[in-house]
């Protein structure tokens, strides 16, 4: 994963120099006596679900379509219930932290999932342009963002599928949904193309965008991969990945220094473009994005832990997408940025072995995050992947100017 590779080696570096945390978080009140009484320095700023949700709401302001936020209730899975997406001691009810948008009535539904070590906010600059044409339902993954943080017991490949894919299903029939399209960045898109897998019938399209998990590291035959892991980098990398260190370790273990790493961090991956790739955020969206990521990376380990049961080192997938390719029953679209670290050849060896419809389009002026970085572009891709679905018969869209479809 060259991305986390280079993320992680980057945040690493930056414990050593990191400016002291301004307001990139949201801290506790002045009037907290004791909380006062400490050195702004030494001052841990905490985070929970309800400064999730309050961080997702203030993120959400810029958004101007109406929305309603909801906790669906997934159920539990106490011992000797049968339920293998998490292990639990207790008959504590999970929930999925759920943002569905107004839309006409009839559209169609789309279902937006995030990727890792991200949630459904990371969707804020979609939002409005989706909801003119779709029902938009994003929501955070068991694990993640404002949803529930099960203790992560899981330990093996096939259980950790099945703590996104079977609580997923449990969420769409909380919702009472079928019949939608479905969604998914990166590892998102790794869940929902196995979520597409078990459950076509509910699954109308699938788009994955830049999606993790397609090829195995031998499928892929990653020379700068053996060549990394033969340095003393690569083989403490590979060590801490397979112990599953992760970043939000990281932000963790800084403590008060969390907030100014995840500002660091956002300014230099999402912030005013120097480049030329993409389109930067503006001034108030990198503030308020960074404070949402700080909130949902300091929140209690769950989902994240995932990593190594899923991928190996460099996002090679373990039970990789393209050895499943010829089974799929869902037309798809994979859409990537010209510049996405995930490389698109992997869409291309899997559509070799579909039998239903497959679309690989690559959109210009983006990386992996194309629907931040260069947002139009991505609605153009989506809507026109779905142009059958939003105009039956003739379809009223023209192939987007720009686009390189593969």
């Amino acid at each position: 994963m060259r991305y986390y590779i280079r993320g992680a080696t980057k945040m690493a570096e930056e414990i050593t120099k990191s400016q002291l945390p301004s307001s990139a978080a949201t801290a506790p009140s002045s009037s907290s006596t004791w909380w006062s009484l400490w050195p702004s320095f030494l001052r841990w700023v905490p985070t929970s679900t309800d400064e999730i949700i309050a961080s997702e709401k203030r993120l959400l302001s810029i958004v101007k379509t109406p929305y309603v936020q909801e906790q669906v209730n997934i159920g539990s899975g106490p011992p000797g219930s049968g339920t293998r997406w998490f292990r639990s001691t207790s008959n504590e009810s999970r929930f999925i932290n759920t943002v569905t948008f107004d839309s006409k009535d009839g559209s169609p539904t789309l279902v937006m999932v995030h990727g890792y070590a991200a949630s459904q906010g990371f969707f804020f600059r979609n939002f409005d342009a989706l909801a003119q044409h779709f029902k938009v339902i994003a929501i955070d993954q068991l694990g993640w963002g404002g949803s529930s943080r099960p203790d992560f017991s899981c330990k093996s490949t096939e259980e950790t599928e099945a703590w996104f894919i079977d609580s997923f299903e449990e969420w769409r029939k909380a919702k009472d949904l079928s019949n939608f399209i479905l969604l998914g960045h990166s590892f998102g898109g790794y869940v929902a193309a196995k979520y597409a897998l078990k459950h076509p019938e509910h699954v109308q399209h699938l788009i994955l965008v830049g999606p993790a998990g397609v090829l195995s590291e031998s499928d892929a035959k990653s020379e700068w991969l053996t060549r990394f892991r033969a340095t003393w980098k690569g083989a403490v990398l590979n060590h801490l990945w397979e112990s599953n260190f992760t970043p939000q370790k990281l932000v963790r273990g800084l403590g008060p220094w969390g907030p100014g790493l995840v500002n660091k961090y956002t300014s230099a991956r999402f912030g005013v473009d120097t480049t030329g790739v993409g389109v930067g955020l503006k001034e108030e969206e990198s503030r308020l994005l960074t404070d949402y990521v700080y909130h949902t990376l300091a929140a209690k380990a769950s989902g994240e832990l995932c990593l190594k049961y899923i991928f190996s080192l460099g996002a090679y997938a373990r039970i990789p997408l393209l050895h499943s390719a010829s089974e799929w029953k869902v037309p798809t679209t994979f859409i990537y940025g010209v510049h996405d670290w995930m490389d698109y050849k992997g869409a291309q060896e899997a559509r070799k072995l579909m039998k239903v419809p497959c679309q690989i389009y690559r959109v210009p002026q983006s990386g992996h995050f194309v629907f931040m970085e260069n947002p139009t572009g991505f609605h153009s891709a989506v809507l026109y992947a779905c142009r059958r679905i939003l105009w039956r018969g003739e379809p009223k869209i023209q192939s987007p100017e720009g686009f390189m479809p593969v």
